[in-house]
């Protein structure tokens, strides 16, 4: 065990053994933002040791959608049924060596699959190729975390890992406004009635280095949620959980399962035989989790184009769209006109503010 090791060790024990109460909360703020520096450190020195390297992905397509699992969870099986890529499956560990790229095309959405090597327990310290594997990860429109029905616990240690090295699943950023200044102390204000003390709140802040900062909290945060504001390298990315080789389990043992699942997965969860093909529920959950939207381009005096769909994110507008078509279109607006769930009435007149829908018509007049 290493120094780092130690004083980690010795901190979470410390965090343990203190309860939580008026007179200890700053104290365990302190504790909690030390935690989180010393861990950082070892991260740091994880790098350092191994070269700092990652994988080169090439993002294409609309989104890219990363498989994360413990090796030979069938990662590869799944990303063959779903794209067709060549990626190698054994019954051994360690078989994907590198990142093997797919492509699926559902609902006109162009989805980049990847298929990358297997974590381990520790992966975030660097274990087993660990952070150069989690490097890829961070660069996900979504990931999907593969778990073997027989060792149900790996769920657990991917989530671990994937929160150690700074990805939060399922979350947005904290609400959390912290605005850096050469002198004047701390200023920290709310408009709410915060669980968290000012005095606490500034034990964290102090820990972590940040000293002369004003500070807008506008959600009921928590000491870990501040601790990722003034961190700024966390990634925040949908994530859905697909327990697989249910091919493999007798009822009774696919209803142990999806107890677990109902009980300790927080993510929405699927169940799945990567070797049947039969995942028209993963794509479709795949696209959902994107919150995408597809919007159908009508030229003028022509039919609208049904075939290739422009996928946008929902809530996007019109500005949106004309910036994803090209920048003069942008520039050049005067006004566009929807067929849709968007208006009122078909073939509305609308300006760059106007909201999209799902399967909308648009024609750009420039």
């Amino acid at each position: 065990m290493t120094i780092i090791d130690e004083e980690i060790k010795k901190v979470e024990e410390e965090i343990r053994n203190t309860p939580y109460n008026k007179s200890t909360e700053q104290h365990i703020g302190l504790l909690k933002a030390k935690l989180a520096k010393l861990k950082q450190k070892k991260i740091e020195k994880a790098e350092k040791e191994t070269g700092g390297k990652g994988y080169a992905i090439e993002k294409s397509g609309d989104a890219t959608i990363i498989l994360v699992g413990f090796p030979s969870v069938g990662k590869s099986t799944l990303l063959n049924s779903l794209t067709g890529a060549e990626s190698e499956v054994a019954n051994y560990d360690f078989t994907t060596l590198e990142v093997i790229p797919g492509a699926l095309k559902y609902k006109g959405a162009n989805f980049q699959i990847l298929d990358v090597p297997g974590i381990i327990s520790g992966a975030s310290e660097g274990r087993g190729r660990g952070r150069e594997v989690i490097s890829v990860f961070r660069s996900a429109d979504l990931l999907i975390l593969m778990v073997d029905p027989f060792e149900i616990e790996q769920y657990k240690k991917i989530k671990k890992e994937l929160y150690e090295s700074g990805v939060r699943l399922n979350s947005e950023p904290p609400d959390v406004n912290i605005r850096r200044r050469d002198s004047g102390g701390l200023e920290i204000s709310s408009p709410l009635n915060l669980t968290m003390s000012k005095d606490e709140i500034g034990a964290i802040l102090k820990e972590s280095g940040v000293i002369n900062v004003e500070v807008v909290i506008r959600e009921d945060v928590t000491a870990e949620r501040l601790i990722d504001a003034i961190a700024r390298n966390r990634r925040y990315i949908p994530g859905l959980v697909v327990i697989n080789k249910i091919d493999l389990l007798d009822e009774s043992s696919l209803e142990r399962v999806k107890r677990y699942g109902e009980g300790e997965i927080s993510e929405d969860v699927l169940y799945i035989s990567a070797k049947s093909g039969k995942l028209e529920t993963l794509k479709e959950e795949m696209f959902e989790k994107l919150n995408f939207i597809r919007i159908y381009l009508k030229p003028r005096g022509k039919e609208a184009d049904r075939e290739e769909p422009l996928i946008l994110k929902e809530g996007a507008a019109i500005e949106d769209l004309c910036r994803e078509i090209h920048r003069d279109f942008e520039e050049k607006f005067r006004y566009a006109r929807v067929w849709g769930e968007s208006v009122k009435h078909p073939g509305e007149k609308v300006g760059k503010n106007h909201e999209l829908s799902d399967e909308d018509i648009v024609s750009v007049f420039t």
